[in-house]
C-alpha cells in the first residue's frame, strides 16, 4: 500500500536541512514524498553568506489549490518543521484541517522549532499559534525540552516534571510525543544527554514512557532534528505500538548519520581544525545502507520507576 507523506518546510540548493534531510531519508524506505519548500535557500544559514526566497502564505495556498484541483490531495502524513512567520503557519493549519477531512485517517508530524537552550529563534507571537491551533492537530510532536516547557509554561528539572509536561502535551492533543533532548541527568555520565518519549496506549489513559540517552558530539550540526522528525515518521509507521524500537531505530539512524559525517569533516578538515559548515553538512547519500537498515547501537528503557 503505497504511503504518501506531505512535508512543509525549508530548502537549501546545498547540503541538508529541511526537506533535504527529510526527503531522501523517507523514499529510501518507501515513503512517496510530496514537499512543499517554505524558503529556497542557496545554503543554510549557518554558513557566512546566503541568498534566497521565502514562500508566502498566499504563495502556499496556490500550490495546494492546485493539488486540491487535480483531485490528488489525500495523504497519509503531513510533516512540518521551522517556520516564522504566523500567517504562513495559520495557512498551513488550514491545509491540515482540510487534509485530516479527506482523510480521517491522516498522521500529522510536527516538529515545533522555536529555539533552544532558553531563547526563542522565532517571533514570540508564534507560541500562541503553536499552542492554540498546531499542537492540538498534531498526532506527534517532538520539541526539545525548551519548546516543551514553552508550550506546557512548566520547567523540567526532574524526570517527574518531564513526565508531567509530556501528559499535558498529550492533553493538549498528540498521541506520542518525544523530547528530543533534555537537561537531565544521563544514568552514563555528562557525555550523554537524555531523549524521552511518551506514546498513549489506545483507549486508556495509561502511556507507554521510554528514556534513551545519547552520546553528545563535540560540533554543530544542521539538519539533524529534521532528519530525527522523518525518521521518527517512518519507524513509528513501521512500529506503531512500539515507540521504544521506533525511538531505538531513529536514533540509531542519527548516530551513524552524524559518526560517518564527523569521521568525514574531521578527515577533510585536517589535524586540530575545526571542520566548516561545508564540511560538516550531512553525509545523507553516503548512510544510504544505515537509513535502511539501522543496526541499533543506543537501547531505550521503560520507566517502571515513575
Amino acid at each position: 500500500m503505497e504511503c504518501r507523506v506531505l512535508s512543509v518546510q525549508s530548502h537549501v540548493v546545498r547540503g541538508y536541512v529541511g526537506n533535504k534531510s527529510a526527503t531522501f531519508p523517507l523514499q529510501v524506505l518507501g515513503f512517496e514524498v510530496d514537499s512543499i519548500n517554505s524558503v529556497q535557500f542557496s545554503n543554510h544559514t549557518g554558513y557566512a553568506h546566503w541568498k534566497g526566497q521565502v514562500l508566502t502564505a498566499e504563495e502556499l495556498n496556490v500550490l495546494y489549490e492546485g493539488i486540491k484541483l487535480n483531485k490528488v490531495n489525500h495523504y497519509d502524513y503531513i510533516l512540518t518543521g521551522y517556520s516564522r512567520d504566523t500567517s504562513f503557519l495559520g495557512t498551513v493549519v488550514d491545509i491540515i484541517q482540510e487534509l485530516k477531512k479527506v482523510n480521517p485517517n491522516l498522521v500529522y508530524v510536527c516538529d515545533p522549532v522555536m529555539g533552544d537552550h532558553g531563547a526563542m529563534y522565532v517571533p514570540e507571537k508564534l507560541l500562541p499559534v503553536y499552542k492554540d491551533k498546531v499542537v492540538p492537530l498534531a498526532n506527534l510532536l517532538t520539541p526539545n525540552q525548551f519548546e516543551a516547557e514553552l508550550l506546557t509554561g512548566r520547567k523540567i528539572n526532574t524526570e517527574e516534571d518531564a513526565v508531567e509536561v509530556m501528559d499535558l502535551l498529550h492533553k493538549m492533543g498528540p498521541e506520542t510525543v518525544v523530547l528530543t533532548s533534555t537537561d537531565l541527568p544521563s544514568k552514563l555520565g555528562d557525555q550523554f544527554l537524555v531523549a524521552l518519549g511518551s506514546q498513549k496506549i489506545d483507549g486508556t489513559k495509561i502511556s507507554q514512557k521510554i528514556c534513551m540517552d545519547i552520546p553528545k558530539v563535540d560540533a554543530v550540526f544542521v539538519g539533524t532534528g529534521d532528519l530525527f522528525a522523518a525518521m521518527l515518521l517512518a519507524w513509528t509507521h513501521q512500529h506503531p505500538k512500539d515507540l521504544k524500537t521506533a525511538c531505538e531505530k531513529t536514533v540509531s539512524v542519527m548516530h551513524h548519520v552524524i559518526k560517518r559525517t564527523m569521521a568525514y569533516a574531521n578527515e577533510i578538515a585536517g589535524p586540530g581544525k575545526r571542520p566548516s559548515p561545508a564540511q560538516l553538512e550531512l553525509r545523507m547519500v553516503q548512510s544510504k545502507a544505515d537509513i535502511e537498515n539501522p543496526a541499533v547501537v543506543w537501547a531505550g528503557t521503560d520507566w517502571p520507576q515513575i
